[in-house]
């Protein structure tokens, strides 16, 4: 399953983390999705260790296969 980082703006709206050609960046595995989040975001990462609330997620993107997956 697919994984993609989000940001939450001041504003309180969540957008996706896009890279440099403007596509939303995904990773095959979380552990490298929450590596590329601390780099691009280290202070919000680390300040979400002391303080709420999270400004940063890594979520799971749910795929046609893995909906086929589920149902059986």
């Amino acid at each position: 399953m697919p994984f993609k980082l989000e940001v939450q703006e001041e504003n309180g709206l969540w957008h996706d983390v896009r890279g440099a050609d403007g596509k939303v960046l995904t990773f095959a595995k979380e552990p490298e999705a929450r590596a590329k989040l601390a780099e691009l975001y280290p202070i919000l990462v680390q300040m979400e260790k002391f303080a709420a609330p999270k400004r940063t997620r890594v979520i799971s993107i749910w795929t046609e296969q893995d909906d086929e997956n589920w149902k059986t």
